[in-house]
């Protein structure tokens, strides 16, 4: 749900129905689709809530006072199938939460599940849930969701490992991998669940309102089925104007909203008793949250990286040991980082340990007694588990540097020891690929040994081992490309990673190419938001006019800066507010 919030009062909001709120609900599905100045996506979602079939009963399109053409699609919709009922909001609410209780108190079915106005359902999702809930008698039917990039159309799995096999879950408790499925929308929920328990959203401008919701389900102790089918496509616009809240993570508030959020959720499960469910809220939120926006925390500001800092301390200070012992290992220790510090450091280092895989850069600290730990600054953080962790999930650190050339591009890979555990098992060879980001498929597949470099002198922290491989990139397809390797041990093991950019200047300098029957070509070499090595192939042509012109805009910006006077000391404006969406 893409929107802008309004900030009029709760008390103001309202909504014109054109039906009653029903006495008995019926048998089928009611679906409920929020949108806000959504008229490029809007008809797309309820027609493929409609085309779902006879099983859907009704489509309450909640429109959250739109000023663009929505009211009227959503009219004209109407007018073309009865099942579309449009309830249009008197005032904008501010958030996704007030819509979606306004689709709970209108629905008439006995089944009603949530669709975004940018997103769409995949065919037979509702056939697949219905029937799955039929069958078992389950309040709650859950599916997979995929995570579709757009333009690309690239699809991954959301929560993969919860939805390999059809399962019935007695009670949540018996499942905590449960809390890691936050999204309300690959889910459908027996109506008079959610009126009996009276389970709602929270109401007005709330970001990660599916975190309080997702929980009051699970406290309320359903039968939940579990299906391997997808039953819902979630549309993922990284280029869109307005970013949707779950892209938007620039502002420290988008943060303090998740907190707030997730620390409403541990509550809610809390006291309903569901401990377990509760410790397993804050593993996921080490392992997930944590991560993914200590990744991006060299990109902010200062003053953003302090606020953050210092807000995440106090939360994670509300964890006991075995919140920490359950969650996986680069979140249990970033967390151990952020409560040692009071302030922000080795973000550099923070940002490989989060990345997926995980890389521990160098140096390799160890405390008095032997024992690894993260730095000589900070002995408290232990590292311990490195020593007896498998080697298919070590964090292995690799740089790599890539020489473009017409011909033989050149990628010269180095691998760091870690704590013995390299050595130990004796590299022996590395599979490289290079995987298409738009639908990873494989471009180049070459094989090379590992050969062990020289003595190290007193200075240098580890041993460590090169390998080089000779890449046609000038032969890929245009696009990016993500470099993948596999790092194969003498004892038969293996570690499947990526790489980190070598260290030093000039490393990723792009260069144009001249190749028979295909002109002038850009090979870029770049690091991903991840830390992670790939490769753009772009026409030579357009590549060297846009690279003429975002030099040409360096210049004139610096030009601008230096003869622009000091500015007034007083605070700047504040930011225009992001887009309003569904957030995960």
């Amino acid at each position: 749900m893409n929107s802008t919030p309004d900030h009029r009062s709760p008390s103001d909001a309202g909504s014109i129905a054109p039906a009653a709120a029903p006495v008995a609900p019926a048998d089928g599905v009611s679906i409920v689709v929020i949108g806000y100045n959504d008229a490029p996506h809007v008809v797309d979602a309820v027609r493929s809530a409609l085309a779902q079939g006879p099983h859907v009963r009704e489509v309450i399109a909640v429109d959250d006072h739109s000023t663009d053409a929505s009211p009227r699609l959503l009219a004209a919709l109407a007018a073309d199938d009865s099942r579309v009922r449009p309830v249009l909001r008197r005032a904008n609410s501010g958030g996704c939460g007030t819509p979606r209780n306004d689709g709970i108190d209108a629905a008439t079915s006995a089944h009603l599940m949530f669709l975004d106005s940018d997103d769409v359902l995949p065919p037979g999702a509702v056939d697949a849930l219905l029937t799955a809930a039929r069958e078992h008698g389950t309040e709650v039917t859950t599916g997979r969701c995929l995570r579709r990039e757009l333009p690309s159309g690239h699809e991954t799995v959301w929560q993969p490992g919860l939805y390999d096999s059809a399962a019935i879950i007695e009670h949540p408790a018996h499942r905590t991998s449960l809390v890691q499925d936050t999204l309300c929308v690959n889910k459908l929920y027996r109506t008079d669940f959610l009126r009996q328990h009276r389970i709602r959203f929270p109401e007005g401008r709330f970001l990660y309102e599916d975190f309080v919701f997702t929980a009051r389900v699970l406290a309320a102790a359903p039968r939940i089925a579990l299906i391997a089918n997808p039953v819902y496509v979630w549309h993922v616009r990284r280029e869109a104007a307005r970013l949707s809240l779950s892209l938007d993570r620039a502002g420290i508030g988008n943060w303090t909203a998740r907190l707030d959020a997730h620390r409403q959720a541990v509550e809610i499960l809390a006291a309903a008793g569901e401990q377990r469910l509760a410790s397993a809220a804050r593993a996921k939120f080490l392992d997930h949250s944590l991560c993914m926006y200590a990744r991006e925390l060299g990109d902010r500001s200062a003053e953003y990286r302090a606020a953050w800092w210092h807000t995440t301390r106090a939360y994670l200070s509300t964890f006991d040991a075995a919140d920490f012992a359950r969650a996986p290992a680069p979140g249990r220790v970033i967390a151990r980082v952020v409560l040692a510090a009071p302030d922000p450091v080795d973000l550099p280092r923070i940002k490989e340990i989060a990345a997926r895989p995980a890389r521990l850069l160098p140096p390799y600290a160890v405390d008095a007694a032997g024992a690894p730990i993260w730095s000589q600054a900070l002995p408290q953080v232990p590292l311990d588990h490195l020593l007896v962790r498998p080697m298919r999930l070590l964090p292995l650190a690799v740089d790599a540097e890539v020489r473009p050339r017409a011909r033989a591009s050149t990628l010269t890979l180095r691998l760091h020891d870690l704590y013995g555990r390299a050595s130990a098992a004796v590299p022996v060879s590395v599979d490289v690929e290079l995987l298409a980001r738009a639908d990873r498929r494989t471009g180049l597949h070459h094989t090379a040994p590992w050969t062990p470099d020289g003595p190290a002198d007193a200075d240098s922290a580890a041993p460590s081992w090169s390998a080089r491989v000779d890449l046609d990139l000038a032969g890929l397809d245009t696009g990016l490309w993500d470099l993948r390797l596999r790092v194969r041990f003498a004892d038969g093991s293996y570690r499947d990673t990526t790489a980190h950019p070598a260290p030093g200047p000039g490393r990723l300098h792009p260069r144009f190419v001249l190749r028979a029957r295909r002109g002038l070509l850009l090979l870029r070499p770049y690091s991903t938001r991840a830390g992670s090595l790939a490769v753009r192939v772009a026409p030579g042509a357009s590549a060297a006019r846009s690279a003429a012109r975002a030099r040409l805009r360096r210049l004139l910006d610096a030009e601008r800066s230096r003869r622009k006077p000091p500015a007034p000391d007083h605070p700047t404006a504040a930011p225009a507010e992001p887009a309003r969406g569904a957030a995960r």
